[in-house]
């Protein structure tokens, strides 16, 4: 290994100096420049001492006198971009007994790239089951460390879920914003596979760029809306968003064996109207409406009210390793 943890080394690209903190194969290292982390190929750094010997001069160069007009002013600071909170994947490379590169794991990243500071709980789940969680808090413009996973676990098709409060609360903004991604193997391998092709080392997917506001109730007559045909909730008993909805009416009431199919499935219908306007005022980038498969009546209903709702990019009905053939996912498009 050209480099240790503790070495001084020189950014190729920006000429910038930095400090190797972990070694992550025989290939990269993690950098720290100025307080800011990230992955390099070995191949793009040097070590310092030849760029400050070949700059330094055997005589001192002879002072010519300045004038204040003759000063430059100096460049203004870079503003920070702010386009949100991502989720970054680090795939960790290593050879094999061919001599060929493979990918051993993923190291995982929460980056907020925005100004705000926020609380997380976080989640790793296979097949509807937790497998990793953590509570913790990410500071504005920084990045935090969440775990690694093996590369062979991701054709169980892993789930992250995350939900996000603001460290210093504020009475225009939601409590709580949930954010989720489903990562499927043959667009993973598609991913990593650009990435190896553009010479990068991360790929990342972003889990909101605002955060959202707080619903208002507007002050009007509710019981003219209602009667107009307006859905109308109470909104001191309204419950806050979900990344997936279950309709098993099991799940939504403890008394339905009186209830009719008619009078059930009306129930499941409401309750997914309910969810879904939910999910659009958050505006959240997709839902996942467990509906069951059986007759196949409450999926067509739901079906059939997504192909006229225009904040719908599109929905998917396939197989899925928590839900079989049982659930559609919704994607919007704002």
């Amino acid at each position: 290994m050209k480099f240790q943890i503790g070495d001084k080394v020189l950014i190729l690209h920006s000429n910038e100096e930095g400090e190797v903190i972990d070694i992550i194969n025989n290939k990269m290292v993690m950098v720290d420049v100025r307080g800011v982390k990230f992955p390099a190929y070995i191949d793009q750094l040097d070590f310092p001492y030849f760029k400050k010997f070949s700059e330094k001069k055997l005589f001192p160069a002879k002072k010519e006198k300045k004038y204040i007009d003759d000063i430059k002013k100096e460049k203004e600071s870079v503003a920070k971009i702010s386009d949100g909170v991502w989720l970054t994947f680090l795939p960790v490379m290593d050879t094999d007994e061919f001599g060929d590169e493979v990918v051993e794991e993923l190291k995982i990243h929460l980056v907020n790239r925005t100004d705000t500071a926020y609380k997380f709980v976080y989640k790793l789940i296979y097949f509807g089951d937790s497998d990793f969680e953590l509570k913790n808090e990410v500071h504005s413009f920084q990045d935090f460390y969440l775990h690694d996973i093996p590369f062979e676990n991701l054709n169980d098709s892993p789930t992250f879920e995350f939900e996000f409060s603001l460290m210093n609360p504020h009475k225009n903004k939601a409590d709580h914003y949930e954010a989720s991604l489903r990562l499927k193997p043959k667009q993973l391998f598609a991913r990593i596979e650009q990435i190896r092709l553009k010479g990068e080392a991360t790929f990342s997917h972003r889990l909101f760029e605002k955060y959202p506001d707080k619903l208002v109730e507007d002050k009007v007559e509710l019981g003219n809306l209602a009667a107009k045909g307006h859905k109308v909730y109470d909104a001191k008993n309204l419950e806050p968003p979900r990344s997936v909805v279950d309709l098993h009416i099991e799940k939504i009431t403890d008394d339905w064996n009186g209830l009719s199919n008619h009078e059930i499935v009306s129930l499941q219908l409401k309750t997914f109207e309910k969810y879904y306007d939910l999910a659009v005022a958050h505006m959240q980038p997709s839902l996942i409406v467990v509906h069951g498969v059986g007759t196949g009546r409450l999926r067509e209903e739901i079906h059939e009210q997504l192909k006229h709702r225009r904040e719908v990019k599109t929905f998917v009905n396939q197989y899925h390793p928590a839900f079989g053939y049982g659930a559609t996912e919704i994607f919007f498009e704002y």
